[in-house]
C-alpha cells in the first residue's frame, strides 16, 4: 500500500494534520514514538476548551477521535530513515521495525531541550520548574520564583517575563557572568542576579523548596522557570535536502511546503523553537490543508 500522506510525530501538530486529512478521506499513517517534548508536563494551558487538561489525556482524546477515521492508521514505531524513490514521485519510511511508501509527509516531530547543567533538575522539571510562563505563570504567581539561565540574552528575557507573574523573582546564571547593565536593569526592579554555581535544588516529590549555591548561600523558592536551548532529534530534512534558514526555521510556505516538493513542516519542528499546544495544532492544520489541495490539484 502506498500512503496519500505520512505524518512522522503525533503531537498537536500531527494528530491535527491526521483529523483534518483523515475527514478529507485520505490514506494516512501517523508515527509516534512517545518522545514528545511535553510528555513531562502536568497540565497544557492555552488552548480553549482544553485549558488545565493533562498532555496525555489530550493525546487519548485525539486518538479516540481520530479512531473514526477509517483512513488513518497510528503507528508506534520509531522513523529512522526518509528515503525519496528515485524511480518513483514516493517515498520510503523506514523504522526500526518496517518499511512504509507514501507520497507525502508531513514532518511533525517537535524539537527537544536542552536543559541548564544543574544537578537534578530533572527531578523538578514539569513539576514545580517550567520552561513557559505562559502555560505555567497562573499557577506560579505571586509565589517565590527563580529563573534558571545560562546565557544573558535569554535571563533576561525570561526574567522581564515571568516578573509579570510575580515581583518576588530572582535570576539563577548558574556560574555564568553577566553584564553589568543587566544587573543594572534587573536591581531597579529589586531582582537579584546570582552568577554563583547552583549547587543543590531542594524539596520533595518535584516541589522545589530552596535552591543552595556553590558559596553556601541557599534561597527560598517555590518553582521557578529556565532557559534553555532546542534542537531536532532528528536528520529528515537534511536527508530530504530542505532549505533551512538561518536561525535554523525551516524555508517554508504560510501552510507548511517546503523547498522540497511533498515534504511539509508543522509545529515546532518547522520553527526550532517552542510553541504554545493551540499554535502547533492551527499548524498541523495549515499543513494538511496544503497537502489535501496539491493530492486535489494533482490528481483531479
Amino acid at each position: 500500500m502506498i500512503f496519500d500522506c505520512a505524518i512522522i510525530g503525533a503531537g498537536p501538530a500531527g494528530l491535527n494534520a491526521a483529523l483534518v486529512l483523515g475527514r478529507a478521506r485520505r490514506n494516512i499513517i501517523v508515527f509516534d514514538n512517545g518522545t514528545n517534548r511535553n510528555r513531562v508536563t502536568q497540565e497544557s494551558h492555552g488552548f480553549l476548551t482544553r485549558d488545565g487538561i493533562k498532555p496525555q489525556d489530550f493525546k487519548q482524546i485525539a486518538h479516540r477521535e481520530l479512531a473514526k477515521y477509517p483512513s488513518v492508521q497510528l503507528v508506534k514505531d520509531t522513523v529512522v530513515q526518509v528515503v525519496k524513490q528515485v524511480d518513483h514521485d514516493q517515498y520510503a519510511i523506514v523504522t526500526s521495525n518496517n518499511k512504509y511508501l507514501t507520497e507525502k509527509i508531513i514532518l511533525a516531530t517537535g524539537v527537544q531541550e536542552i536543559h541548564p547543567t544543574i544537578p537534578a533538575l530533572e527531578q523538578y522539571y514539569g513539576i514545580s520548574i517550567h520552561s513557559c510562563p505562559y502555560c505555567d505563570g497562573w499557577e506560579r504567581r505571586d509565589q517565590a520564583l527563580i529563573v534558571l539561565a545560562e546565557k544573558e540574552k535569554g535571563a533576561l528575557h525570561m526574567a522581564k517575563l515571568v516578573y509579570n507573574w510575580s515581583t518576588d523573582l530572582i535570576v539563577a546564571t548558574n556560574g555564568y557572568p553577566m553584564c553589568p547593565s543587566m544587573h543594572k536593569e534587573l536591581a531597579n526592579r529589586n531582582i537579584l542576579v546570582e552568577t554563583d554555581p547552583i549547587k543543590k535544588l531542594h524539596g520533595e516529590n518535584g516541589h522545589l523548596q530552596k535552591v543552595e549555591f556553590v558559596s553556601g548561600l541557599i534561597i527560598d523558592r517555590t518553582g521557578g522557570f529556565i532557559v534553555s536551548e532546542f534542537y531536532r532529534s532528528n536528520p529528515f530534512l537534511e536527508q530530504l535536502g530542505c532549505q533551512l534558514k538561518e536561525n535554523g526555521q525551516v524555508e517554508m510556505d504560510a501552510l507548511g511546503r517546503t523547498s522540497q516538493k511533498n515534504i511539509y513542516a508543522a509545529g515546532e519542528y518547522s520553527q526550532l523553537s517552542p510553541s504554545a499546544l493551540i499554535l502547533a495544532a492551527a499548524d498541523g492544520s495549515n499543513a494538511a490543508f496544503a497537502v489535501n489541495a496539491d493530492i486535489t490539484h494533482e490528481r483531479f
